[in-house]
């Protein structure tokens, strides 16, 4: 009985996940019923839970900081594509689309995730330990990234409005696939070390030793599944996006606030698996995931919009309110006031949130 328990608890993470993408084929482009909605609400939670079990395993077998970066790289691309599918679709909503979205994972990962893991990891073990260096490697290179991205075309005077002209625009996307190409080359290859999770004692720690290292053969089943969640994950997000846009819309709040949701609903698989490593006192893992997928957000996102642009008719709005450019100067700040000490506390922690609570009561009542 024990045994067939085990295999349940095994399988389910694989059926969940192909289950999702032919829930997601069977109602794509649809309007969903009550009942459906509903269904697809427990298929989508189920492959959140999937995606992070399959993003473990591979972590495991190629160890970090790999295992962090494939699961944000995953999380990003099929994010863009479904940003990129949403603009094509057109709408006056579509020209602030690819801004709203890069920023509110800005926000999440930065403030919401971080915030999480340093309080998670510091009420259990006393202190989030981390690595000053990549850490901060990380946060310069999220820093400039949104200010080149999303600060800038708020002050060009080239076009009217808070858009970039097109040779600017190129500069941007150009800027932001060789920054994030510079920066998984450090983070993998030439500074790999300073990306690795670090014991208290001091020194690197290599692997964990908690569980034996999946084999090649099943590593490459999780990465497949992995990615079938994750198309699962996102593609269901949209599907049940009508529902959520019904009941902003009868709450009588922002339309931005429907943004904020399917971000948090695509990054939970992130938040979960960083929530996981802060627990077990690896924070660096939880940062690299964090910072990772904030920087793949915006290196992947606009080069991809500025590429789709060219056949996409209508504007492309990428510039900040003044309301959110504080937001991320105040982020800024105060992430690297956490970073340089490489430890932090409950009040680090805390701090994060708030001002993840800000933003999302500014959405919310902007």
């Amino acid at each position: 009985m024990i045994a067939k328990l085990r295999s349940l608890t095994t399988q389910w993470t694989f059926l969940v996940p192909v289950l999702a993408v032919v829930l997601l084929i069977l109602t794509w482009g649809k309007d969903l019923p009550g009942v459906v909605v509903a269904l697809v609400t427990v298929v989508l939670a189920g492959s959140v839970l999937a995606a992070v079990h399959h993003a473990e395993v591979v972590a495991h077998r190629v160890g970090e900081p790999f295992g962090s970066l494939v699961l944000a790289l995953a999380v990003t691309v099929i994010e863009v594509a479904l940003i990129v599918t949403l603009m094509a679709d057109g709408g006056d909503k579509s020209a602030t689309l690819a801004r709203d979205t890069v920023f509110a994972a800005v926000m999440i990962t930065c403030n919401g995730i971080v915030g999480l893991c340093l309080l998670v990891a510091s009420l259990r073990h006393g202190t989030a330990v981390f690595n000053p260096e990549g850490t901060g490697a990380a946060l310069a290179t999220v820093a400039t990234l949104a200010t080149l991205s999303l600060v800038l075309p708020t002050f060009t005077t080239s076009k009217p409005g808070p858009e970039f002209s097109s040779m600017q625009l190129t500069f941007a996307a150009l800027s932001s696939l060789i920054l994030y190409g510079l920066f998984v080359a450090t983070q993998t290859v030439r500074h790999r070390d300073y990306f690795l999770p670090i014991a208290r004692q001091g020194g690197v720690i290599e692997a964990d030793d908690h569980a034996d290292v999946p084999t090649v053969r099943t590593a490459w089943i999780s990465l497949a599944m992995l990615g079938l969640a994750l198309i699962g994950v996102v593609g269901l997000a949209k599907g049940v996006s009508p529902t959520i846009e019904s009941g902003v819309s009868a709450a009588g709040l922002h339309p931005a606030v429907v943004g904020v949701v399917i971000a948090l609903l695509v990054l939970l698989p992130e938040t979960i698996a960083a929530l996981r490593s802060a627990r077990r006192d690896r924070v660096q893992t939880s940062l690299n995931l964090a910072y990772g997928s904030s920087m793949a957000s915006i290196g992947l996102t606009i080069p991809a919009v500025a590429l789709a642009s060219v056949w996409l008719s209508g504007p492309l709005v990428l510039g900040l309110s003044a309301i959110h450019m504080v937001l991320l100067a105040l982020t800024v700040v105060v992430s690297s006031l956490t970073v340089v000490p490489g430890r932090a506390t409950p009040l680090q922690g805390g701090v994060h949130l708030v001002l993840f609570a800000a933003y999302l009561e500014l959405a919310i009542n902007p």
